[in-house]
């Protein structure tokens, strides 16, 4: 095993630790698009105890959408998802607050966070003149992992919630 599949295993053990991987989840198929399992695309799930959020095309556009699995709805995300955006690779803390995903706008990829309580979306990555890709964000919700390139090559960056690199 490569050092970076070590420390990609290592980040993935710390951010998902409490998340009680791997389970499987039985969710009846919904021909109108407002459960989980639909006829669109549906990739990159990522499960707590209460939650599910993935990337979805079910809309005509590349969104991230969070299901609840104990009520069995799909939950309004007001403010997150964005006409001109492809987002990817979702992630949420355990209690369902805190979101982080990538998206790409006009050539440019970011990590966002959304905060479910305040409805607000922003960039964590607004200031790094790198790609960035597949956040992860801890069952807490204070700590962001995500991959970046930079000098031709992949390295892990971990920021807080507030945007700074954690030391």
């Amino acid at each position: 095993m490569t050092a970076k599949r070590i420390l990609i295993a290592i980040v993935t053990i710390f951010l998902t630790s409490c998340r009680g991987y791997p389970r499987l989840l039985n969710f009846p198929f919904d021909r109108g698009g407002r459960g989980l399992n639909s006829s669109s695309s549906e990739v990159t799930p990522q499960v707590t105890s209460s939650y599910i959020v993935f990337v979805s095309d079910r809309n005509g556009s590349q969104d991230v959408y969070l299901f609840d699995a104990q009520k069995r709805q799909l939950i309004a995300l007001p403010g997150l998802n964005s006409l001109d955006e492809v987002a990817s690779h979702p992630s949420i803390s355990e209690d369902g607050r805190y979101l982080v995903f990538s998206a790409n706008r006009q050539g440019k990829s970011n990590i966002y966070l959304y905060d479910r309580q305040t409805q607000q979306k922003r960039s964590l990555t607004d200031n790094l003149a790198a790609e960035v890709r597949n956040p992860m964000i801890n069952a807490d919700g204070d700590r962001i992992a995500f991959e970046i390139a930079q000098d031709g090559q992949w390295d892990i960056m971990i920021y807080d919630r507030s945007g700074n690199p954690f030391n």
